[in-house]
């Protein structure tokens, strides 16, 4: 009777041949094979002559096969040589055998039985090639997080250097809703109330169709802790900003800290952004720089490493700010301190104590920050503004004008006395601003709060023009 389709093939007539199919394997298809006994030892090794993948793999005949591969693979020659005895042939399994060398060998194994007591021929295949690949694709992987997440983190960066220095930032009352403090990039966004803020709603310094949201927006961070944005538009502009909200402990009680970014310190922001990156530190540029909260530098703008006299950021990276700045009677320490209590700390004077040279009078101002679920300090830091000098003595020409408006009591009305003395003393504080500046039109501008125009309009001016006033005056002009 011949035996079914079905009955599984009886190897044991070939266990006398497992040398020679041993042999036949490797010149056929694959890279090696063992013959091992029911001991699993090995019997015989057979492997290409040309370029074997084991050398020394003769010396393995009478070792157990699971003493000729590393420990970590031990357990998958122990389940491939079982799984062989009891159902005749064993799936695929990788192990790693040691060399001389030091080096190893991934070798993937599969294995059959001969017989129900015969031999287990295990046929391999080298993996070292599949191997290079997978290494090869994994370090490529890891390169392409690294990129992503230096990139991220550049980003961060950035986003938080030009954020000290471009974004308006108020700490409020979370009951009230009545500002606290605000830094002085809020003074300069809220231009029409300045520091007039400090103790208002904060819903003044925006527009009436936007006041709204922005209680809203408050209100939802205060009860949620979370943070949220919106777009409002501010107090007496056309512009749109966006504002966030978020929450914050200060000496045990609760605080909002709301921030503000309008379009035009958005672009300003970037502008600072890829100024940063480039690596620019132009003249007049503020000195930035951004510590974790117990006050190690994460990060610094150019300026701040010119003012340290650093040659890179890396000499001033995770070492404490205290070092260079701070004074024995305004420790650094002292201002943190407050920052973390207040949220915003604004003209806290101090000292620079660069790598070389004298100490230098500065001026910092301070934000606190968040990166996520990270808590950081914003710094902004200012060289102190030089003595105002004693008053000049009053100039020729103001003098002489003076003099001629106080002739002429009696002659004009009081309205007009009055005017002509406004437009002397504006020319004589112009020239004056533009002495200070070295000529420079914007910098005059600056120091009397006017537009550049209203100082170029006026800087070829004299006095003649006061008298042509006075005398159209007489006439009735008004």
């Amino acid at each position: 009777m011949s035996p079914s389709a079905s009955d599984p093939l009886d190897l044991g007539k070939l266990s006398a041949w497992a040398p020679e199919l041993a042999r036949t394997f490797v010149a056929l298809s694959s890279d090696i094979a063992l013959v091992i006994d029911d001991a699993g030892v090995i019997r015989n090794v057979e492997q290409g002559e040309t370029d074997p993948i084991a050398p020394a793999a003769s010396s393995w005949v009478g070792q157990p096969w699971v003493d000729t591969v590393s420990g970590d693979t031990r357990g998958k020659i122990e389940k491939l040589l079982k799984e062989a005895s009891s159902q005749g042939i064993a799936r695929r399994r990788e192990v790693n055998h040691p060399l001389q060398s030091g080096a190893t060998v991934p070798i993937a194994y599969t294995a059959i039985r001969l017989g129900e007591h015969g031999p287990v021929l295990a046929v391999g295949r080298d993996m070292r090639a599949i191997a290079a690949i997978q290494e090869r694709f994994i370090e490529t992987q890891r390169d392409m997080e690294r990129g992503y997440w230096n990139a991220r983190q550049a980003e961060s960066r950035h986003r938080l250097l030009a954020q000290v220095a471009t974004d308006a930032v108020l700490i409020v009352d979370p009951e009230s809703f009545l500002i606290l403090d605000i830094n002085p990039s809020a003074v300069r966004l809220f231009a029409s109330a300045g520091e007039q803020l400090v103790g208002k709603h904060v819903a003044v310094g925006f527009g009436h169709p936007s006041r709204g949201a922005v209680n809203e927006l408050l209100t939802t961070a205060r009860s949620s802790g979370q943070s949220g944005e919106i777009r409002a538009r501010l107090l007496g502009s056309v512009v749109t900003a966006s504002v966030a909200a978020t929450s914050f402990r200060a000496n045990d009680a609760m605080r909002l800290l709301v921030r503000v970014r309008s379009e035009t310190a958005a672009t300003a922001s970037l502008d600072a952004a890829g100024a940063m990156s480039a690596g620019s530190s132009e003249t007049g540029q503020d000195a930035v720089v951004v510590t974790d909260s117990s006050g190690r530098i994460q990060f610094a703008n150019p300026a701040l490493l010119a003012l340290l006299q650093l040659r890179n950021e890396d000499q001033a990276r995770s070492r404490p700010l205290v070092e260079w700045l701070g004074s024995a009677e305004r420790p650094l320490e002292e201002l943190l301190s407050q920052v973390r209590r207040h949220g915003v700390v604004r003209h806290f004077p101090a000292t620079v104590r660069p790598a070389q040279g004298a100490a230098e009078s500065i001026d910092i101002s301070a934000t606190l920050l968040t990166e996520g679920d990270q808590e950081c300090i914003g710094f902004t830091i200012h060289r102190a503004r030089v003595a105002t000098p004693a008053p000049e003595p009053l100039p020729q020409s103001l003098r002489e004008g003076l003099e001629l408006l106080a002739g002429r009591l009696g002659e004009l009305p009081l309205a007009t006395l009055l005017h002509d003395t406004g437009v002397l003393a504006e020319h004589h504080f112009i020239r004056l601003a533009l002495t200070r500046s070295s000529g420079n039109a914007e910098a005059a501008a600056l120091l009397l709060g006017v537009g550049r125009e209203r100082i170029v309009q006026v800087a070829g001016s004299d006095s003649s023009d006061l008298r042509q006033s006075s005398a159209g005056a007489d006439q009735g002009e008004p």
